[in-house]
């Protein structure tokens, strides 16, 4: 007779499913108020989608802007939101984060390894509306030495080959201003060569970097706080199912067959649903031309496992996707990815065009409203794409999406195809399938405005956060520049995203709701498993981590203070 190993079971007082900044900020927080944590990761790495972010975390009114003396009145980010958001204004979620933001900054720097560096000159998107920032409302982890996670930086997610340079990460601000002066400044040079050699010696001896900064840097501060908290942090773990008792959540079951029991209810923080495609066939705007940069894990499970227990997804969004424009990497080794186009629209000297050869958006706005504004202006039966064109000065300076500044060489990419050239803008624009005369026309009209620094068409130029994302050595307007020095350069950039916003439908408190729009007891969301706060805008940078560390702090804060 052979025998059959009983399935386990282990009593927790909170479970946490997923790994990313909404996950981790909910287990720190349960541990720190005393109560036993596990969080399961499905992959064998954590971090989800959040180790790859920029990392910034809106956080209006937060402690950091206050020590450096910006101070505000709440209602002055709440204008701001409702303004932006309008008719899918969410008072009792924008309320709940507006109160817990600064709660939840002031917590971890109190308590825990997350420590934060200020967006104290980041605007808000949209500068014309009553309410918005001109800084402040924004926080960054500081750099973190991954050496202080010991063995346990094995299962911390590495970068994303797309945004790193050989697997280091670099910061917005002066980080990244020393890479982009490097050929023009010696302190920066000097800069840049200590950060690099470092990084070598980093990958020859512990095969990755260990200097983290951005999202890489939040995951591994909140993991090592994790760790010093006694949380226990499991990776390769698939749960099945959520188990209902007494007419709450306690507990999980995993494929495996073992069940673990949460005394205080399950966190769902699995990362949206970038890479399920038949909900995004559902929900998504072309769908089948959207390039997520959502981990590949994130598949839907915290939806689904919610769903299972009689919780509804809150379709009541603007849009149900975190858009950002991207280009497609094909690298040498054959493997692809998508870039983000983040910091290189708003620079002087950059345009975007549709096939037509006309330009179709304020470049320097938000990354969300480049896509929306392509969309928009693309027919339904046609494919949405567009190119950001430059001349050989932009290039060399700034770099377009995976092109690096010099002295970094490019002529992978322009034999890859990645990187389309001509010698004139008609001939560019034969290489990208643009039409010639309406490229030449566009580009005369940009030069003419350009050359005294003004853009008649959309006003790039004209707000903080336009200004922000161009060049300060350009004068008289940092975000405008002419088109004229060939060779001429263009990438071609489609609709891709960040993740998702839509999610479950949840109260301020992170407690999961079902179709009557009851409270699922001992069942919380968060991260992008949570709703979007804003509606389905961008109303700011970090956006999307902001309301996952916010709300995952609320729902670690509200679990652990339930009766066992």
């Amino acid at each position: 007779m052979t025998a059959h190993a009983t399935p386990s079971q282990e009593t927790f007082d909170l479970i946490v499913i997923g790994s990313g900044a909404g996950g981790l900020s909910a287990a720190v927080t349960a541990a720190h108020l005393g109560r036993s944590v596990v969080v399961l990761e499905k992959e064998p790495v954590m971090g989800g989608t959040s180790a790859w972010s920029g990392g910034w975390i809106f956080a209006p009114r937060n402690p950091v802007a206050q020590r450096a003396g910006i101070v505000e009145d709440i209602d002055a980010p709440r204008q701001y939101i409702k303004a932006v958001t309008g008719n899918y204004y969410k008072e009792e979620k924008v309320e709940a984060f507006l109160d817990a933001a600064p709660k939840m900054v002031a917590f971890f720097e109190d308590n825990t390894a997350l420590q934060f560096d200020g967006g104290l000159v980041i605007p808000d998107t949209y500068g014309h509306q009553p309410g918005a920032g001109m800084g402040g409302r924004s926080v960054i982890a500081k750099p973190f030495d991954a050496r202080a996670l010991g063995a346990s930086v094995n299962i911390l997610r590495k970068p994303l080959k797309e945004t790193s340079f050989k697997g280091m990460t670099i910061q917005s601000g002066a980080d990244l201003k020393a890479f982009m002066t490097m050929t023009r400044s010696v302190k920066s040079f000097a800069y840049v060569t200590r950060r690099v050699l470092r990084h070598f010696r980093d990958l020859a001896f512990h095969k990755r970097g260990m200097e983290l900064r951005n999202g890489a840097a939040l995951i591994g501060r909140l993991m090592k706080s994790a760790k010093d908290a006694g949380v226990d942090l499991r990776v390769s773990q698939s749960v099945s199912g959520l188990i209902f008792d007494g007419g709450r959540i306690t507990g999980v079951r995993l494929k495996d067959g073992s069940t673990l029991i949460g005394k205080c209810g399950v966190v769902l923080a699995c990362g949206g649903y970038g890479h399920d495609l038949a909900r995004r066939a559902e929900t998504f705007e072309r769908n089948d031309e959207n390039l997520t940069l959502a981990v590949p894990s994130a598949t839907g499970d915290g939806l689904r496992l919610g769903e299972a227990a009689g919780a509804v997804m809150d379709l009541d969004l603007a849009s149900a996707t975190a858009y950002c424009p991207v280009s497609h990497v094909v690298w040498p080794d054959g493997s692809k990815g998508p870039f983000p186009h983040i910091i290189d629209r708003g620079k002087p000297g950059v345009i975007g065009v549709l096939s037509d050869g006309k330009r179709f958006c304020n470049e320097g706005l938000g990354y969300h409203d480049y896509v929306t504004s392509m969309m928009d202006a693309v027919d339904a039966d046609a494919p949405a794409r567009s190119w950001l064109v430059c001349d050989h000065r932009f290039l060399r300076r700034f770099g377009l999406g995976v092109v690096r500044p010099a002295p970094v060489p490019f002529g992978y990419w322009v034999k890859s195809g990645y990187l389309k050239t001509g010698k004139t803008i008609a001939a560019l624009a034969k290489a990208c399938g643009i039409d010639p005369s309406g490229l030449e026309t566009t580009v005369a009209e940009w030069n003419e405005g350009a050359r005294r620094g003004e853009d008649p068409v959309f006003g790039r130029g004209r707000t903080a956060y336009m200004r922000l994302q161009g060049d300060p050595e350009y004068t008289p307007n940092p975000n405008v520049a002419p088109i004229e020095q060939g060779p001429f350069y263009a990438v071609e950039v489609v609709p891709g995203s960040f993740g998702t916003f839509a999610g479950l439908s949840t109260d301020g408190s992170a407690r999961v709701l079902d179709g009557q729009g009851h409270v699922i007891a001992g069942l919380y969301a968060a991260g992008t498993d949570n709703a979007n706060v804003f509606g389905g805008f961008y109303p700011a940078g970090g956006i999307n981590l902001g309301p996952a560390m916010t709300f995952g702090f609320v729902a670690g804060r509200h679990a652990a203070t339930q009766e066992i």
